[in-house]
């Protein structure tokens, strides 16, 4: 068994990809395996992959299935003790697995999470997690709303992840969301190493800048983390506040569809959900947060569309 198994879903990243794998096998810890995961690439993704000679280098080719079936096929792959995820156009800082290692197993913690950088063609600016002492969800609710839900600035106990059948939603968008979600859920004891450690690229037009029909997942990756917690005592006002975070802010980003009646539509949808699940919602503590400019705003469908289509994408 290998420390460290990071995997690596790959699809059309030959722009990004020499630079991703050569912050893999650059890092100063050398016990790792890499499962890289070619998904159906029609550009020349696998003659890179092939040009590193490598043997912790797992490589598998299939056909297109979507990030999160690729996912979980590489978790059934692996055989760390521990897993990370990344991205094929993000990369690594020289020593993320060793300093992330180093916490997650002196410290027997199930799950890690790291500070990142935010890069894009124009800057590198860090992005911080708060900081907080190992804990859990049910000592700190508030880990739910404080640290991202991507899985690439963590690393992962693996039994915490094959014995729980953690696993990323398939045939959805927005599928990591609760694969956080559920990995924080059942950790006993979580970290934070508050040091920068994975370089998170942000490219112009990309899935993460540009929205489309497929926005409207983001409800039911919300019903989905909703339905985690109904077995669990955690505060309802934290799952109430992560599901008024997650649905204004991808309101604002409705800006970002070009459609105008697809962006009403959403927004009409996700104000409707919140009207049917949180029926108080506009007293939240997550507005008393806000500015009152940005609260104002995005408490009122009118205003959130109004928004949108002064600040629409070009």
């Amino acid at each position: 068994m290998v420390d460290i198994s990071i995997i690596v879903p790959i699809y059309n990243a030959s722009k990004y990809l020499k630079k991703c794998l050569d912050s893999l096998v650059n890092q100063t810890k050398k016990e790792l395996e890499f499962i890289l995961i070619n998904d159906g690439s029609t550009d020349d993704s696998e003659s890179i992959i092939k040009s590193y000679n490598d043997s912790r280098i797992k490589y598998f080719k299939r056909s297109n299935h979507g990030i999160g079936k690729t996912r979980n096929f590489g978790i059934n792959k692996s055989t760390g003790k521990y897993i990370m995820f990344l991205d094929s156009d993000d990369y690594l800082e020289e020593n993320a697995c060793e300093v992330l290692y180093e916490k997650i197993d002196k410290e027997k913690l199930d799950l890690v999470v790291c500070d990142f950088y935010r890069v894009n063609s124009n800057s590198k600016i860090i992005e911080k997690i708060i900081s907080f002492k190992n804990t859990s969800l049910k000592d700190n609710p508030n880990l739910l709303l404080n640290v991202n839900l991507a899985p690439w600035n963590k690393i992962y106990r693996s039994d915490l992840i094959k014995n729980n059948n953690i696993k990323f939603i398939e045939d959805l968008k927005y599928e990591d969301a609760p694969f956080v979600t559920l990995s924080l859920l059942k950790s006993k004891r979580i970290g934070k190493v508050d040091k920068p450690l994975i370089n998170y690229t942000i490219h112009e037009k990309s899935e993460t800048t540009v929205r489309d029909e497929r926005i409207f997942d983001i409800i039911k990756i919300v019903d989905i983390i909703r339905s985690y917690f109904k077995d669990y005592s955690l505060s309802r006002e934290v799952i109430d506040t992560l599901t008024i975070k997650i649905l204004v802010n991808y309101n604002i980003q409705g800006r970002n569809i070009k459609d105008k009646d697809i962006r009403n539509k959403f927004i009409d949808e996700t104000f409707s959900y919140l009207e049917k699940n949180i029926p108080n919602y506009k007293s939240n503590i997550y507005f008393k947060e806000r500015s009152m400019l940005k609260s104002f705003i995005e408490k009122s469908k009118v205003l959130s569309k109004l928004y949108c289509d002064l600040y629409r994408r070009k």
